[in-house]
């Protein structure tokens, strides 16, 4: 398995993960997620695919296949009279394709943008999970990662 940067190329594979993942969000939360859909259309990752500050990532197969991607956000807090500065890279989707799950894809991906997180002078990685995907919480917490804080909601 290889990680490299996204490319042109990928964009159809890359469509058709965020669908998975929209679905998995959907199965949990269909009052806040349609489905099918993507976050992103396929004009809006080509435009991403340059984007240095904020890579997306793929891991692939022998063949060039891609098996996951990572899709990142260089975030920076100038600091205030509260907040420390500091350099975050926000982890904004990790999918794995539901045909390679346990084959390490994820631990790979993640590992991958830890090393580039540190590469370029963050502080920490940091992403959202929500309560109605526990498979992804837990893979995190395998990871590594801990709280950092609790978005809490009332549904009226």
């Amino acid at each position: 398995m290889i990680i490299r940067r996204a490319a042109e190329k990928d964009v159809p594979k890359l469509i058709d993960l965020l669908t998975q993942v929209d679905m998995v969000h959907h199965a949990g939360r269909p009052d806040l997620f349609n489905g099918p859909a993507q976050k992103y259309s396929p004009a809006e990752l080509r435009a991403m695919l340059t984007d240095d500050q904020n890579p997306i990532f793929v891991a692939v197969d022998d063949a060039d296949a891609v098996l996951g991607y990572a899709m990142c956000q260089t975030r920076q807090v100038d600091g205030s009279a509260v907040l420390a500065p500091v350099k975050t890279l926000y982890l904004d989707d990790l999918c794995v394709d539901e045909t390679a799950r346990g084959k390490h894809v994820g631990q790979t991906l993640y590992e991958h943008v830890v090393r580039y997180a540190r590469e370029t002078g963050c502080y920490n990685v940091t992403l959202h999970v929500w309560a109605c995907n526990p498979d992804a919480a837990a893979f995190y917490q395998k990871m590594g990662l801990r709280p950092q804080y609790t978005c809490l909601e009332q549904i009226l």
